[in-house]
């Protein structure tokens, strides 16, 4: 029996991102080649070709108008839109579009559409890191996740930065066809399908402005050089050739934050993508620089809430792992490496 087919259409408009319609735009494309039925159509209001971020012109399927009716609307996004105020007919066409559509989704930029046309009033969304804070305060009745790759509230879909947009379109293929196909076209596509909607769009230690002071520079480029080295508040001092309580001091100054909880955010980023790429819960402990996996598990449960062996567990899919049952002798479900 052929496979129903499932109509996927992607509003465009000029100096749209390019990512953002060719990323997802290929993950149904793959798709397809693994038994799914995904017909793929780009409008625009107009129904006129669109000028990308890259320069290229790309025709479209049909103006908004005269478009059918999706089963799954995505919205791009633009490096402009945070800029300026949603042009009123891209707005309207996105609520009408999304009004026949089964489900709706935003990559990047996108959701600034989405919450013009009202799409996100009351809901939860994300967006890209850079423009969380703008989203939230040009859009208050929106509740907006700053630290999340995609945001799924209800029907509407919401996306973080341009390779988020294949993340979520993984997402979207596996509550089709399950994680088995979504897996076989991440392989085929080699990309990873293993980041949940909630694991963070930036590591810690991209977050924030680089330090001012010299001496600060330097201690962070010797511990993201290495994390896993002997970086005690001794060490770290002598390097910068101040004393540990100076040196305390000026993190805390300008950095919010001490020298031993700045080694501990490396580190913790340096597991979390040891565990993403399918080491043990033990050996990411050692290579990151954690004295041992239980010192690993508390620095999990402090930034995430779960243990870093559930944490992995989510990365065979784009969905949370079910709860473990509770063992006696190992409560956080540890299995080793």
């Amino acid at each position: 029996m052929a496979e129903t087919e499932h109509r996927v259409g992607v509003l465009v408009f000029d100096d749209m991102k390019m990512l953002d319609l060719s990323g997802p735009a290929e993950v149904f494309s793959e798709a397809n080649r693994y038994g799914a039925n995904y017909r793929l159509s780009v409008v625009s209001v107009d129904g006129n070709p669109v000028r990308t971020s890259i320069g290229l012109q790309i025709p479209v399927d049909s103006d908004t108008e005269s478009a059918p009716a999706f089963d799954t609307l995505l919205v791009a996004g633009g490096d402009l839109l945070p800029g300026r105020p949603v042009e009123a007919n891209l707005g309207a066409a996105a609520h009408r579009l999304a009004g026949s559509a089964g489900r709706v989704a935003s990559i990047c930029t996108g959701a600034f559409i989405l919450a013009g046309a009202g799409l996100l009033d009351g809901r939860r969304a994300t967006t890209h890191w850079q423009h969380t804070a703008l989203l939230a305060r040009s859009y208050p009745s929106t509740r907006v996740e700053p630290d999340a790759l995609y945001v799924k509230d209800g029907s509407i879909y919401t996306s973080a930065g341009v390779t988020a947009g294949i993340d979520l379109a993984l997402a979207l293929l596996e509550e089709d066809h399950g994680p088995g196909l979504a897996r076989s076209v991440a392989r085929s596509l080699v990309v990873f399908m293993q980041r949940p909607g909630g694991q963070s769009q930036f590591s810690a230690s991209l977050q924030g402005p680089a330090p001012r002071t010299p001496v600060l520079r330097l201690v962070q480029d010797l511990v993201q050089a290495d994390p896993a080295a002997d970086h005690t508040l001794e060490t770290l001092a002598e390097w910068a050739r101040v004393s540990p309580r100076h040196l305390t001091r000026m993190f805390r100054t300008e950095l919010k934050t001490s020298p031993m909880k700045y080694v501990e955010l490396i580190r913790f980023d340096m597991a979390k993508a040891l565990l993403d790429s399918g080491h043990g819960a033990t050996e990411a402990a050692s290579l990151s620089g954690f004295p041992s996996y239980e010192s690993l598990r508390r620095a999990f449960a402090r930034h995430l809430g779960v243990s870093p062996t559930r944490y992995r567990d989510r990365f065979t899919t784009t969905r949370p792992a079910p709860r473990r049952p509770v063992s006696p002798t190992d409560p956080d479900g540890h299995d080793g490496p």
